[in-house]
């Protein structure tokens, strides 16, 4: 049986990955500091034979140490998001310290790293679809949003300095939009999170900009099968990957779908000024390029956005009846 060390296993990603290993008869080690997660996440399998929740910090390398030593394979998810609220310190140093710790136990072992990096990678770049050998164009360092783009970045580097100099096999995913069941419910979640409450709510949508930025969204069971796939699949070490959907649409399009299959009566939004963060940039598209995955590793995202939207809203309106708190945080 196959161990799998999952870092922020009781996150979005985290716990819906953790079940489909062991649906496919894995063994799990899941950690979490449970700052973004939730044990909610995890209490389906919490007590499955082939799994075991440890409550500590991928920063703390003591405790990580004797847990990845266990381990045939570590993909690492904890990482903390854009600070369009939060501070560009704790996400520069969660991801970068986080990132060299997992690293540096891996190497003492030769333990394979899948480690998932985010599509913000590529930044401004206007020449779409991304590709993973597009140009990587930041904005500048006085803009705290890129913060989390340059974090990843600079993680990925490592990632390989570790192959080149440890002969450590290693994998980044370029992940594109997540969304799903067990997403958090607060922008950290993404808009779609917010989103849907509002429209169950029948409260006005808070749209960032003039809502013509455009997205892609990923379901959770593509990301999570995209993951799998490279986890497996010997053609996938030393690779990045773009794991992520084609359907582009804008965000007040998005908002508006929401409502259609939400909410009740016309839509309502209240625009908000990027203003309101300060110094804040957004990016004005984003879609990926997926060939490589397909020729690869012969994965591509099926889920269309619609349908995806109406098994998240089933899910969120249900955990929203049972926990209306839910959509502000907290275990």
């Amino acid at each position: 049986m196959t161990t799998v060390l999952v870092t922020g296993v009781a996150g979005f990603i985290g716990s819906n990955l953790a079940q489909a290993l062991l649906n496919r008869n894995y063994r799990v080690i899941g950690i979490d500091n449970l700052s973004q997660g939730y044990r909610r996440n995890i209490a389906a399998f919490s007590d499955h034979p082939s799994f075991e929740f440890h409550a500590i910090d991928v920063r703390d390398g003591p405790l990580l140490d004797p847990l990845a030593a266990r381990a045939d394979v570590i993909i690492h998810l904890a990482a903390f998001k854009i600070p369009r609220y939060g501070h560009a310190l704790d996400t520069l140093q969660v991801n970068t310290h986080g990132m060299r710790n997992i690293l540096t136990t891996a190497a003492k072992n030769g333990t394979r790293v899948v480690f998932a990096s985010t599509s913000d990678v590529y930044g401004r770049n206007p020449d779409l679809p991304f590709h993973e050998g597009s140009d990587l164009w930041m904005g500048p360092s006085t803009v705290k949003r890129w913060a989390y783009a340059v974090s990843k970045i600079f993680d990925e580097h490592l990632c390989f300095a570790f192959q080149e100099e440890a002969a450590l096999p290693v994998t980044i995913l370029r992940l594109f939009g997540g969304y799903g069941p067990n997403q958090n419910l607060t922008w950290w979640g993404g808009p779609q999170s917010v989103f849907i409450t509002a429209a169950l709510r029948g409260e006005p949508m808070e749209i960032h900009g003039n809502g013509r930025q455009t997205r892609s969204f990923t379901y959770v069971s593509d990301i999570v099968e995209g993951i799998i796939r490279c986890t497996e699949d010997k053609h996938a070490v030393g690779e990045v990957f773009n794991i992520g959907s084609t359907e582009e649409i804008a965000i007040i399009d998005l908002a508006s779908l929401i409502w259609e299959l939400a909410g009740k009566g016309e839509p309502r939004f209240t625009m908000v000024s990027y203003r309101t963060f300060g110094k804040y940039e957004d990016v004005v598209r984003r879609i990926p390029d997926p060939g490589k995955a397909q020729r690869l590793l012969g994965f591509a995202p099926d889920v269309r956005l619609r349908d995806g939207l109406q098994k998240t809203i089933a899910w969120q309106r249900k955990l929203l009846a049972e926990d209306p708190a839910a959509a502000g945080g907290g275990e």
